[in-house]
C-alpha cells in the first residue's frame, strides 16, 4: 500500500492475491468466445435499428458510414488501453480496480460511484426500451397502474428473469447471452442481406452533403456545453455534421468495458481479456458500417429527414427504408431483433453492475456481506441487490432523460482509465503486462482528448446533474468508505496515522462482516508477510 488518508493505493499485487479468499473467490470459467460474446451482446442493441437511420437522414446523410469508423477508432483508443490495464490487473471491478491501483482510494470510490449510472441506470433504461419493443409486438401495453403509480410490468419480467439467470453463474450467463446474441446478429445478417438487393448506388452521392444551418439547436441548460461555451451552433452535413455524427454514434458502441469486469472470472485473462474486447469492437463495427451501407444505399438520405414523407413527425428507422420498398415483414423481423438485442444489453450490464459492487465490497467501501460467493463462487446476494434495485427504477421512473447521465459516466470512466494506464507505466514498469498499448503515450493521450471532447458536446443539464450525482457520492464515501476501508483499518493497525479517522483497531485484527459469522470468526488476523510487504514499499 502506497500513500496515506484518502489517496493510499492498493497494490496491484494484493488486488490479485485477495482473489484467492475463500469468502469472495470467483469461479474461474469463461474463455475468450465467452468475452467476445459478451462485448457483442452489450454494444449491439436497438441502437442499431434505430440511431443509424436517424443519424443519416437528420446529420450525416451516406457519410454516416464513415462516420461509424471514426467512432470506432476513438472507441478504439480508449479499448486499447482498458485491454492493457485488465491484463495487468485481472480482477473484477473494471476502471474501479484500475483507479485504486493508480489514482487512489478517494478516485477509486468517485469511480465506482461513476460506474453505477453506467451499468445500473443503463440496465433500467435499456429494460424499459424492452418493455416498449414488447408491447409494440404483442400489442397489448406493458404498464399497469397499481395504486394510481403506472408500474412498468415487463421491464420488471425482463429484469427478473435475468437477475435469476445471472444468480445461477457467469457461465449459464454466457451461454444464454451466447443463444439470444446469435439470434440478434441473424437478424441483422438478414437485414443486411435482403437489403442489398435494394441498393440503388446513385443514393450514395454526394456522399458528403453540403452543409445546412443547423435550426433545431438547443438553448439554456438543453445545449452542450460546447455551445455554451462557444456560442456555436454546428451545422447539420457537412464536415461538421460528419463530426457531431461520429460523436453521437461514440455511444453505440458503449458497453466493451464490461468484458473488463469479468477478468477475475476469466481463466486466462492476460490473453482472452484483450481479444475479447479488441475482437468484439472489430465484429460489431463491421456490421454497423454493413447496415448504413445498405440503409443509405436502398433510399436517398432525404428520405430519412424528420418531417419527409416518409417519415412524418416521428423517427425515421431501418424499418423505414424497407417500408419504402414495399417490404412489410421487416418490421416484425426488427422488434425481435431489438428484443434480442436489449435483453443482452440488459443482462451483460447487470452483470457489470454486479461485479464492480463486488470490488468494493472486497475492500470495504461498502458492506463487506455484499462481497461474498456461495458454494459454487457465484456472488448471489450482490446479485439480488442489483436486480431489486434496477428493477424498481424501471418499474417506477420515466428516465429517459437521464439517458445522457449514461453516457458522461461511461466517459468519465473511459478518461480515468487512460490517464492511468500513462501512470501505471511510469510507477510499475516492472509488472507482467499480457497486452501493451502500442504507441503509447500518444494512443491514451488522444483516447483522453477524443473522451473529452465527447463530454463537452453532452448538454449542460446532463453536467449539472452529474456534478450532483458525484457530490452524492463524495458525502457517502465520507460517512460510511473512508471509515470502513479495509485498507485504513490496515493502516491504522500498523500503527501509521490515518488522516481521515483517527479510531484505532483491535492490533493485528481486520473486522470482516459479521452478519452471517459467528462472533469467533467475526475477526481475521491480516496476512503478516502481506504487511511486511507493504511496509517494506513504505
Amino acid at each position: 500500500m502506497r500513500g496515506t488518508g484518502i489517496w493510499r493505493t492498493k497494490s496491484v499485487e494484493q488486488s490479485i492475491a485477495e482473489t484467492d479468499e475463500p469468502r469472495s473467490k470467483l469461479r474461474k470459467d469463461l474463455t475468450t468466445k465467452d468475452l467476445t460474446a459478451f462485448g457483442v451482446a452489450v454494444v449491439i442493441g436497438a441502437g442499431i435499428f434505430t440511431l443509424t437511420a436517424r443519424t443519416a437522414g437528420d446529420m450525416a446523410g451516406p457519410s454516416v458510414s464513415l462516420a461509424f469508423i471514426l467512432a470506432a477508432v476513438a472507441c478504439g483508443l480508449a479499448a486499447l488501453c482498458y485491454a492493457e490495464f485488465a491484463s495487468t490487473v485481472p480482477v473484477a471491478g473494471s476502471a474501479y480496480t484500475f483507479s485504486y491501483a493508480t489514482f487512489g482510494e478517494f478516485i477509486a470510490w468517485i469511480i465506482g460511484w461513476d460506474l453505477i449510472l453506467e451499468f445500473a441506470l443503463a440496465s433500467s433504461v435499456v429494460a424499459k426500451g424492452w418493455s416498449l419493443y414488447l408491447a409494440d409486438f404483442i400489442g397489448l401495453p406493458t404498464t399497469i397502474s397499481i395504486g394510481g403509480i403506472d408500474t412498468d410490468w415487463g421491464a420488471v419480467a425482463v429484469i427478473g428473469a435475468i437477475t435469476l439467470t445471472l444468480a445461477f453463474g457467469v457461465k449459464l450467463s454466457s451461454r444464454v447471452s451466447a443463444v439470444i446474441t446469435a439470434i440478434k446478429v441473424a437478424v441483422v445478417l438478414l437485414v443486411i442481406i435482403v437489403g442489398a438487393f435494394f441498393i440503388n448506388t446513385a443514393n450514395y452521392h454526394p456522399y458528403v452533403p453540403a452543409a445546412e444551418p443547423n435550426t433545431d439547436s438547443d438553448a439554456g441548460l438543453q445545449q452542450t456545453l460546447f455551445a455554451a461555451l462557444s456560442g456555436s451552433d454546428g451545422s447539420n452535413y457537412g464536415w461538421y455534421g460528419l463530426l457531431a455524427a461520429a460523436s453521437l454514434l461514440f455511444f453505440a458502441f458503449i458497453g466493451f468495458d464490461v468484458v473488463a469486469t469479468t477478468a477475475e472470472e476469466t481463466k486466462n485473462p492476460q490473453r482472452s481479456i484483450p481479444r475479447g474486447i479488441l475482437g468484439s469492437l472489430a465484429i460489431v463495427t463491421v456490421l454497423y458500417v454493413a447496415v448504413t451501407v445498405v440503409l443509405t444505399g436502398m433510399v436517398g438520405y432525404q428520405e430519412l429527414r424528420t418531417g419527409s414523407p416518409l417519415v412524418g413527425d416521428g423517427s425515421a428507422t431501418l424499418a423505414t427504408a424497407f417500408e419504402a420498398h414495399g417490404i412489410t415483414w421487416a418490421q416484425t423481423a426488427i422488434n425481435v431483433g431489438a428484443l434480442a438485442g436489449l435483453t443482452t444489453v440488459v443482462m451483460v450490464m447487470m452483470l457489470g453492475q454486479t461485479r464492480v459492487l463486488f470490488a468494493m465490497s472486497r475492500d470495504g467501501l461498502i458492506p463487506r456481506s455484499w462481497g461474498t460467493t456461495n458454494a459454487s463462487g457465484n456472488p448471489v446476494r450482490v446479485t439480488m441487490i442489483v436486480g431489486i434495485v434496477v428493477a424498481v427504477i424501471a418499474a417506477l421512473f420515466p428516465i429517459g432523460v437521464l439517458e445522457q447521465m449514461v453516457n458522461i459516466g461511461t466517459l468519465f470512466a473511459f478518461v480515468l482509465v487512460c490517464a492511468g494506464v500513462l501512470i501505471l507505466r511510469r510507477t510499475r514498469p516492472d509488472l507482467k503486462r499480457g497486452f501493451r498499448v502500442p504507441g503509447s503515450p500518444f494512443v491514451p493521450i488522444l483516447a483522453i482528448v477524443a473522451c473529452g471532447w465527447l463530454m463537452i458536446n453532452l448538454s449542460v443539464e446532463t453536467w449539472i446533474r452529474f456534478v450532483v450525482w458525484m457530490l452524492i457520492g463524495v458525502v457517502v464515501y465520507l460517512l460510511y468508505g473512508r471509515r470502513h476501508s479495509v485498507l485504513a483499518l490496515r493502516s491504522r493497525q500498523a500503527g501509521q496515522p490515518d488522516t481521515v479517522d483517527s479510531a484505532l483497531a483491535p492490533t493485528a485484527l481486520v473486522p470482516t462482516d459479521s452478519a452471517h459469522l459467528d462472533t469467533d470468526s467475526a475477526l481475521v488476523p491480516i496476512d503478516s508477510a502481506r504487511t511486511d510487504v507493504d511496509s517494506a514499499r513504505r
